[in-house]
């Protein structure tokens, strides 16, 4: 029996996140280390790296990250299974009002992104609470993501899960959007150059696009980024937590770090963008490609 469109997209998706974690995830724990250490703590991203090769061993790195294979990949299947059914909705709509269009306009494909990015958000949030606080801990108070969940739970109840959903919401659907928009221009610019099919897209043009893609997501929302790892690593108990709204972590990191502080542990990300999301776009395409034979 043919696998329908939407499965492919999970699917093709789900190969997609898994790649991204596996490449990301060292990158990432020392980007949110320098996030939301007390200033001073890290004299750089190499001081940070340091810290935790010496304190903690090279598997610290990976600290985390069976929450991220569980979840990204459930995340990154969503994402790109939403972003994939409005691309061909618009290049439907597109058709009846005129067949020569043959490419989605810009605003089309943010919108696309957009509403991958929030749909995602839903999954990403906990996910990244999770993985935040596994990150960030330097003894075994959480002894697992599983544990994670239930005591942020039994601190804060459900709703304590879902804790800097404002922020996630922003940074996934602008950011998604900026995302695709900028990797389906490349993309296409490619094919039209070459007069290539979809299928014929190389590896290495999906690599270099999607690494410029990963590049320009992280420059437009990174400040965001910061503002959600502040109520994320914040204490479960709300009574003794520091920040009741993003407006408080806004406030908290401009009186103790200036506007510096919103890029604090920006080139750890901008060093893992290009690799992480380039595994992310090669792993989708190839496995696309695989499906459509099927």
């Amino acid at each position: 029996m043919p696998l329908g469109d939407s499965t492919k997209d999970v699917l093709a998706g789900t190969a997609g996140g898994i790649a991204q974690v596996l490449v990301g995830q060292p990158f990432d724990i020392v980007k949110v280390r320098v996030q939301t250490a007390p200033p001073g703590t890290y004299k750089g991203v190499v001081d940070c790296v340091t810290h935790i090769l010496q304190g903690e061993g090279p598997m610290a790195f990976y600290k985390g990250t069976l929450m991220p294979l569980i979840g990204v990949g459930a995340c990154v299947s969503i994402q790109f299974g939403v972003v994939q059914y409005f691309k061909r909705m618009f290049a439907y709509q597109n058709e009846r009002a005129n067949p020569a269009i043959k490419e989605l306009t810009g605003p089309q494909l943010y919108t696309a992104g957009v509403m991958g990015g929030v749909a995602n958000s839903v999954l990403a949030g906990p996910i990244e609470q999770v993985r935040i606080r596994l990150q960030t801990q330097k003894g075994n108070a959480i002894r697992g993501p599983f544990d994670c969940l239930k005591q942020i739970i039994s601190h804060s109840g459900v709703s304590g899960v879902f804790r800097g959903m404002g922020p996630t919401v922003l940074r996934e659907g602008h950011g998604m959007g900026i995302y695709f928009l900028t990797y389906e221009y490349l993309v296409q610019k490619k094919l039209d150059a070459d007069n290539l099919t979809r299928e014929q897209l190389p590896a290495f043009t999906s690599m270099l696009a999607g690494g410029a893609a990963g590049i320009v997501l992280w420059l437009m929302i990174y400040p965001v980024d910061v503002v959600k790892s502040y109520m994320q690593t914040d204490a479960m108990d709300p009574r003794q937590r520091r920040f009741r709204n993003s407006f408080d972590v806004v406030r908290h990191v401009l009186s103790h770090s200036g506007p510096r502080g919103f890029i604090k542990g920006l080139e750890p990300t901008l060093i893992r963008a290009p690799f992480a999301n380039a595994a992310t776009f090669v792993a989708f395409e190839t496995a696309m490609r695989y499906l459509s034979k099927m």
